[in-house]
């Protein structure tokens, strides 16, 4: 791609490179782009070069990243000319920036045919290159038929056959039900006889698409596929530029050997014997060397070859030299190598009498359990789990159950799910068993699922033997002080049916083990209660005859929880106290539990079923969760004196938009709003620091007087007071001049679309445009002036959250009358958050100075891309993130009634796409989407919302993420839209000298008042 001679392509590239920021690069290319239109439009008056230098000027723009949606036409019809140097800007710009269904592609099929069956080889690889990077159904129909005969054609050179037997191996791969292939075996034969390499690895890839989809045709080509191995593994008639660090084509070997697997065998003994042979010379020269490029091209072919011996069922003694070299693999230093060793064994299990040669490196396999690399761990625990059986069940399982007090938090539940069906399936001894899930729930009682503690109670309750080794096991766990809850209600279930064998053992009776139980109740939640009522009901009824006392305590717990608001327990307190009551016929009522039927294990058939998560999730702190947000705002305190002091800091509590409003609306008056200014008074000192730093915080209220010596601008947000979520501006005087319009409803509004208004007054309009992709925002904002006088000392300062990083271009200090500035914006998203960036603006009109703060809309919303899920994904995914903190449930009040309908439309508007018929009941909604953040990357975000047909006022949110705080931080963004806010009466102002205003009444507002109000004055005038 020669630029020389093209002097005005050269001095763009040149201004593009000394562009000292994204928005003089962005001004440059409007104004190249510009120009190129403009030059277009005079088409008749274009030479080719210059068209070529215009389309090549369009090409680079769109290389930058920026939309090129004009001069495709001319790019197409540079494909006609009859120079080379035009020729190959057309095919490689209209390779570039059109898709195969783009029209313009139909106009130049005869003429890249017409390149295809000529005799310049140059222009056949040109249109080669393009319709294999293009590959799209027309092409294919229309020129297949050329480039197959092109391959095949003994007159054209080694170079057009590779270029067209990768075209056609894009066309074939795109559309196969277009290409024609039927008749290929005996051509696909004759070229695998190729001499020059190159044609041979491009005649390969073709072949490994074809015998993907049907080896049947392709038998003859199994023996040349062997033939072609000997000759590179002998290294005969290999050129030099073919050679790899002194290894003959990799690529081409690795390709070889990738075909040769999709034959299901190979019965001619000659051609397997010459294949074993290549595959043992493979085995036998590949090792580990201090060279990387070597170790990758050397590895890429051993692994490839391994998997061929695997596919051909090879003898015992080469399957042993693969676990022997697989072995070395795993015990070297090299991440990257240890992490293939350990994958290839894994798949060498499925090779039959091969586990007992694995065996020997258990030891090596168990010392990868503790590499600092997750994902060697993950590979080493594989295949520790897959190479377990009855002869080294014991010494796997405690090694993972010491692994698991360290191991990982992203590792823990598909850790101890391993550990419980290796104990299932290999157990020697049902008390071993016991044992081993005792001490899982001991170690990791968060990550074990209930399916676990209910199959040991299967167990348990089926072998009566096994019952009082069981209850022995769970009473020493009881006597610790601290257990988990899952332990608890193992133990409770056992000691209750089975607690009463262990009677004549020392501290064993009914009320030592009532008491021991009964100590744990204060410890667990609602789900737990119900169990341990059904064991104090078990106790009583063993006690034979009853204990006075005992019967007594257990009545009066039953008494205490029949007024549970839980239903459940409610339910079983009541009934248990009734048949407490009965006397001996309570034997019969509350018998042991008959045995359970035998059945598939359900943590067999979940292991199955389980998709393992192979990503690492880090270890992120939740954020703290409470419903006020503390905000550092700068406040301008005046001394006694009315000097202004500047810089002194002052913490304020923000309210939150869904936690108690009402109160705050009360008892604090008029909430300060995106735009407006609260005064409040200076701190007075404190000898309690500490008492002042960590009491509760709240906003000051407005103080008796307000002395204004300058006016400025004010932005009031009518009746969204309590809306305010962000940094709140603190002590500014008061101005006489008005916003025009709602500022809150503005930002609303800017928070469900992309462009409007932020802010207007008499003096400037504030406009804003964003554009989102992922986790970047790209926002500019238009700063017009209104008046025919110039607007002086204008700022704009940014006041980000910490989750934002935000970059705001340069802002002229003066905007001249009657125009309009643009002050671009760029916004990264580093972490999911609720907290606004405040925009500090400020200007001088005459002798005015109007400041005003505003709430950008760079909100969570926008940082979520919409994905529609179907059932297969979704239901694996909601199983998977199982509990708090990844999935959290609320039951949301005061909700704005909203039909089924019109709550899935602002779903849709906040970016969360409504699935339908995920979930059967018909009142429900599910609904997805992705978040993009720099740390989470693309996260997928699950929403269930319930809702009661009879009362819209109420619901239940579901959010599951596999982020804790995106999941706490969606959630209560959703709970915010949700809620109904009851509205704030905007008091009015109180002027110098005049008494402050009366609290806000709720008495509806008369005109006369709405007349007295400058602000709607001003309005109604302009």
């Amino acid at each position: 791609m020669a630029l020389s001679g093209m002097r005005g392509l050269s001095v763009f590239i040149s201004d593009i490179r000394n562009c000292p920021n994204k928005e003089q690069e962005r001004l440059r290319v409007d104004k190249e782009l510009g120009n190129v239109r403009t030059r277009f439009k005079n088409e008749k008056g274009l030479t080719h070069y210059e068209k070529k230098k215009y389309v090549w000027k369009m090409l680079y723009i769109y290389m930058l990243g920026y939309d090129v949606d004009f001069g495709h036409m001319e790019a197409v019809s540079l494909i006609s000319a009859p120079k080379y140097p035009e020729k190959q800007v057309g095919y490689i710009v209209t390779a570039c920036l059109l898709n195969e269904n783009h029209d313009f592609l139909r106009l130049a099929i005869n003429t890249v045919r017409n390149d295809i069956i000529g005799r310049n080889e140059t222009f056949q690889c040109l249109a080669l290159t393009m319709v294999g990077n293009i590959g799209g159904r027309e092409f294919a129909e229309s020129l297949a038929p050329d480039v197959q005969k092109l391959i095949i054609s003994s007159s054209c050179r080694p170079l057009v056959r590779k270029k067209a037997a990768l075209c056609l191996l894009r066309l074939y791969r795109k559309n196969p039900d277009v290409v024609n292939v039927d008749g290929w075996a005996d051509r696909m034969a004759q070229l695998l006889d190729e001499r020059d390499l190159g044609v041979l690895t491009s005649s390969m890839s073709l072949l490994v698409a074809l015998v993907s989809n049907n080896h049947e045709a392709y038998w003859s080509s199994l023996p040349k596929c062997v033939k072609i191995l000997e000759r590179l593994a002998r290294n005969q008639d290999v050129p030099q530029e073919y050679t790899y660090y002194g290894i003959p084509s990799p690529w081409l070997q690795v390709k070889t050997m990738r075909a040769l697997q999709y034959f299901p065998t190979i019965e001619d003994p000659n051609t397997r014997r010459s294949l074993f042979e290549v595959l043992q010379r493979i085995l036998m020269g590949t090792d580990v060397v201090k060279n990387v490029n070597k170790n990758n091209a050397s590895h890429a072919v051993l692994f490839e070859a391994l998997a061929l011996v695997m596919h051909l069922d090879a003898e015992k003694e080469m399957m042993s030299q693969c676990v022997a070299l697989l072995g070395k693999f795993i015990a070297v230093r090299e991440p990257n190598i240890r992490y293939l060793g350990l994958e290839n064994m894994t798949r060498m299990l499925m090779v039959t009498d091969v586990q007992d040669i694995i065996k020997r490196h258990q030891a090596q396999i168990i010392t990868s359990l503790k590499d600092p690399d997750i994902s060697i761990r993950r590979r080493a625990l594989d295949l520790l789990y897959g190479m377990c059986d009855v002869s080294n069940a014991k010494d796997i399982v405690e090694e993972i159950l010491q692994y698991l007090s360290t191991a990982e938090f992203a590792m823990r539940e598909e850790l101890s799910l391993k550990a419980a069906i290796l104990a299932e399936k290999f157990a020697p001894d049902l008390s071993w068993y016991v044992d081993v899930i005792l001490q899982l729930i001991d170690k990791a009682g968060d990550f074990v699922s209930d399916d676990i503690w209910f199959r040991v109670v299967q167990f348990v309750t089926n072998n009566e033997d096994l019952q009082p080794y069981a209850a022995v096991k769970v009473k020493e766990y009881l006597d610790k002080p601290a257990i988990h809850e899952t332990m608890v209600k193992v133990s409770a279930y056992i000691l209750g049916e089975f607690g009463h064998l262990l009677s004549r053992r020392p501290g064993c009776g009914p009320k030592e083990l009532f008491n021991i139980i009964h100590d744990k109740l204060p410890t667990v939640s609602t789900s737990t209660i119900p169990i341990l009522l059904s064991t104090y009901a078990k106790i009583l009824m063993h006690t034979q005859p009853p204990d006075p006392e005992l019967q007594n305590q257990i009545w009066a717990i039953f008494s205490k929880y029949e007024s549970c608001i839980d239903v459940e327990i409610q339910q079983r307190a009541a009934e248990y106290f009734a048949l407490s009551r009965k006397g001996a016929a309570l034997m019969d009522i509350l018998a042991e539990m008959p045995k359970f039927p035998e059945r598939q294990s359900s943590l067999i058939k979940k292991a199955e079923d389980a998709e393992v998560d192979t990503a690492e999730q880090s270890a992120i702190k939740l954020r703290t969760q409470q419903q006020m947000s503390n905000a550092l705002v700068v406040t301008d305190q005046r001394p006694a004196n009315g000097t202004p002091l500047v810089g002194q800091l002052s913490l304020v509590k923000v309210p939150s938009m869904t936690n108690n409003t009402d109160v705050n609306s009360a008892d604090q008056g008029l909430t300060p709003e995106n735009g407006a200014l609260t005064t409040v008074d200076p701190p007075q000192p404190s000898a309690d620091l500490l008492g002042d730093l960590l009491g509760p915080l709240a906003i000051e209220g407005p103080p008796t007087a307000i002395q204004s010596q300058q006016n400025i601008v004010s932005g009031l947000e009518g009746d969204h007071a309590v809306e305010a979520t962000a940094i709140v501006p603190v002590d500014e005087p008061q101005n006489s001049v008005q916003p025009i319009g709602n500022i809150a409803e503005r930002f609303h509004a800017l928070c469900l679309k992309d462009s409007g208004v932020l802010y207007e007054d008499p003096h400037i309009q504030i406009g804003i445009k964003a554009e989102w992709r992922m986790y970047h925002g790209r926002l500019v904002l238009f700063l017009g002036n209104k008046n025919t006088t110039p607007l002086v000392s204008v700022q704009a300062i940014i006041l980000p959250p910490s989750h934002l990083k935000i970059e705001l271009s340069l802002v002229p200090e003066t905007i001249p009358p009657r125009a309009q500035v643009q002050c671009p914006l760029e916004v990264v998203n580093l972490r999911p958050s609720r907290d606004v960036a405040v925009l500090d603006f400020s200007y001088k009109f005459g002798n005015n100075v109007a400041n005003v703060k505003l709430r950008l809309p760079a909100v969570l919303n926008k940082f979520l891309q919409p994905i529609s899920v179907s059932a297969e994904e979704f239901f694996p995914q909601w199983r998977s993130l199982s509990g708090p903190p990844l999935k959290l449930q609320e039951v949301v009040r005061g909700v704005k009634p909203l039909l089924l309908m019109e709550m899935a439309n602002l779903f849709n508007s906040f970016r969360l796409i409504v699935c339908p018929g995920l979930d059967p009941n018909p009142n429900n909604l599910v609904a997805s989407t992705t978040f993009f953040s720099e740390s989470t990357q693309a996260m997928l975000c699950l929403v269930r919302i319930e809702t009661d047909p009879a009362d819209r006022t109420q619901l239940r949110v579901t959010i599951a993420s596999g982020d804790p705080t995106l999941t706490f931080e969606l959630k209560e963004f959703i709970k915010e839209q949700l809620v109904s806010i009851p509205s704030v009466p905007t008091a009015p102002r109180a002027s110098p000298g005049q008494a402050p205003p009366a609290p806000p009444v709720a008495q509806p507002t008369s005109s006369a008042a709405a007349l007295s109000d400058p602000g709607a004055l001003l309005a109604g005038l302009l």
